[in-house]
């Protein structure tokens, strides 16, 4: 190696890992959606959907409720929201959802598996480092991590019920802090979708999930300086 040369670190390697996947996952779901024809396949799922009348979106949230706590990933969920129910409905739908379910992984790890949940995570380095953060600062680590992914969604949910976080805290927090996510699942899926039913570019949902996209760009540097910033005093 030259001493023009130097190696790129890891942490350089990750910051370019992310984007990548992400769109190699756009490319793949309309690659997918074209050949499998999902459009109208989920044309049809919506149709049954709303034949349930009132009862459908609330089938939906339960759904994804349960899901949630019995930790299966929501983003696919997430995803037929958009597709299903449209960016607005869809949003309100999964906030709602996600919300109730991640309440009721909460009051199970609190109130009625704490022994079962306690031993779960005990082993964990993950929940170490969050039981650690919450002792020292508070709810205010309910909030940042919604907005970064610093641990597991599910992990989340079933280790803030082991801490002193209050329910009241927990809960408005979770929700107000996964609502950018929240926003730019549906809104590109509901995007994709559409793209594909009507063959054109819905440039209205582009633009909210870009400016989603740069919301949580900027809050995660926010968020990261913070917490930069609070280790140094802890350290200091």
């Amino acid at each position: 190696m030259t001493a023009s040369e130097s190696p790129v670190s890891p942490g350089t390697k990750r910051k370019f890992l992310r984007p990548a996947i992400l769109a190699a996952g756009v490319v793949a779901l309309l690659v997918i959606a074209h050949v499998f024809g999902l459009a109208e396949r989920l044309g049809e799922l919506r149709v049954w959907i709303e034949s349930l009348g009132a009862w459908g979106p609330l089938v939906f949230i339960g759904i994804y409720a349960v899901a949630v706590v019995a930790a299966i990933p929501g983003s696919a969920i997430t995803i037929l929201a958009g597709a299903l129910f449209g960016s607005l409905l869809g949003v309100v739908l999964v906030s709602v959802a996600a919300t109730f379910g991640a309440t009721l992984a909460f009051l199970i790890s609190r109130y009625f598996a704490r022994e079962t949940v306690t031993h779960w995570l005990s082993r964990s380095e993950m929940f170490s480092r969050l039981d650690a953060m919450t002792e020292r600062h508070g709810a205010v680590i309910v909030a940042i991590t919604r907005l970064v992914p610093l641990f597991p969604f599910n992990l989340l949910n079933y280790g803030f019920g082991l801490t002193r976080v209050r329910l009241g805290t927990y809960i408005f927090w979770s929700w107000l802090c996964m609502l950018p996510g929240t926003v730019l699942y549906v809104v590109g899926s509901d995007a994709v979708f559409t793209a594909l039913a009507e063959s054109k570019v819905p440039w209205g949902h582009v633009a909210v999930a870009a400016a989603a996209i740069a919301l949580i760009a900027v809050l995660t540097i926010l968020v990261r300086k913070y917490m930069k910033a609070k280790n140094m005093e802890a350290g200091g």
